[in-house]
């Protein structure tokens, strides 16, 4: 339990740059909850768009190829992981940056 009560310490007192704790915690939480919801919306119309795509390579509009594809993957899959990597450095701040993506995701 001494654990416990030095983190609650830590978060009821002090500051970090003249800004308490608790919300220097809570920011990267908004900022989730706000992603979130917009992520849902976006996936909306990025399902409309794929069906578009799919529809349109199907009757040869122009061509989808795997090759193309992996291309991508190898530019910028690196990168994507690096960014999650960063993400993860911060591991309190990401957390409730992930926290809130989740909850604005599910409930908006």
């Amino acid at each position: 339990m001494g654990v416990l009560e030095d983190i609650f310490g830590f978060i009821t007192s002090g500051s970090i740059g003249g800004i308490p704790p608790i919300v220097v915690m809570i920011i990267p939480f908004v900022i989730g909850l706000v992603v979130g919801f917009f992520i849902k919306k976006m996936f909306k119309i990025a399902i409309i768009a794929a069906i578009i795509l799919v529809v349109a390579s199907y009757l040869g509009f122009f061509g989808l190829s795997l090759a193309a594809l992996s291309d991508l993957a190898d530019k910028y899959g690196p990168i994507a992981i690096q960014y999650g990597v960063l993400l993860m450095g911060m591991l309190p701040l990401g957390l409730g940056l992930i926290v809130g993506l989740i909850i604005g995701f599910i409930f908006s």
